[in-house]
């Protein structure tokens, strides 16, 4: 063989060698082989972490009584129920309220009375319940006689005949005669109203009036009176001042249910009128009131 072909070949040989040579330097390179992992499913369970106590919560405040009411009370739940125990509530609360507002003025006008007022108040109420006790006695002495009588018949027919004459007397169809005052009650500025004389009226019966005459009218139970003007109607009839009353009566309780503090005579001088009382042991009341006999009603007896 010639220098070239063995030339070759000996480059040829360096070439393998070379080769090797890389060959053994890229396994060295390679890594080693790493084992395969086992399955998670082999491992052995890990043991729970343990869950840290959650932090509780701060205690709400305790409410004091107030605050517990006020919540309890607002915003307020009302019912159609309540609201109507609530009205009824409030109209006996605002009567009662009434009430003692009047019971207070009248124990104020008594407490500011003289103490000879008061005893002639007092005395006008020994004066009414002995007249109630004399009527009592009366009513069952008539029964009495009644029922001891011989002649029942006649006695009942006396009787019959006085109780016709009173009656006449409290209807006026009959005049009355008796002791009693006379009170005039002068109204220079206009001022005396029909309820003022209503008041006195009323004052008169309480006071054991027999007969009442005003102005040549007879005051009877269905007396109405009203304002008519610059005077006043009693029954229809204009009257016109100086307004003069003549009562029958015992003078001795008519003129102090009269001049009771707060009462009539007080009243009427505040309104700026002048009364003047006159007590009499002899007062006619001759007006007298037409009968009327009823439309419908008859006796039971017939």
């Amino acid at each position: 063989m010639s220098d070239h072909d063995d030339k070759p070949a000996e480059e040829r040989g360096d070439a393998r060698d070379d080769s090797a040579e890389s060959g053994n330097g890229l396994r060295k390179e390679l890594p080693q082989e790493v084992p395969v992992a086992a399955p998670a499913a082999e491992e052995a369970p890990k043991e729970p972490e343990p869950r840290q106590a959650e932090p509780k919560p701060d205690p709400e405040p305790r409410l004091t009584g107030r605050q517990r009411l006020v919540q309890g009370v607002w915003p307020p739940r009302v019912t159609r129920a309540q609201l109507i125990v609530a009205v009824l509530l409030f109209g006996l609360g605002f009567g009662l309220a009434v009430q003692v507002a009047s019971n207070s003025d009248s124990d104020s006008a008594l407490r500011g009375a003289r103490q000879e007022d008061l005893v002639r108040i007092l005395d006008e109420l020994d004066d009414r319940t002995q007249r109630l006790e004399d009527e009592k006695q009366g009513l069952e002495k008539q029964r009495d006689e009644l029922e001891n009588s011989s002649d029942q018949a006649e006695e009942a027919r006396k009787q019959t005949i006085e109780k016709e004459r009173q009656l006449g007397i409290l209807a006026g169809t009959v005049a009355a005669q008796g002791p009693g005052i006379t009170m005039t009650i002068q109204d220079t500025k206009g001022t005396v109203e029909a309820d003022m004389l209503l008041d006195a009226i009323q004052e008169l019966r309480a006071a054991g009036a027999e007969a009442i005459q005003v102005n040549g009218v007879r005051v009877v139970a269905g007396t109405y009176l009203t304002d008519s003007g610059k005077g006043v109607g009693v029954d229809g009839n204009k009257i016109n001042a100086p307004y003069r009353f003549k009562v029958i009566g015992k003078s001795q309780d008519l003129e102090p249910a009269l001049n009771i503090p707060g009462g009539v005579v007080q009243t009427l001088e505040k309104e700026q009128a002048t009364v003047t009382i006159e007590r009499s042991t002899d007062i006619v009341v001759d007006a007298l009131r037409a009968a009327k006999r009823p439309d419908y009603a008859r006796s039971s007896s017939q």
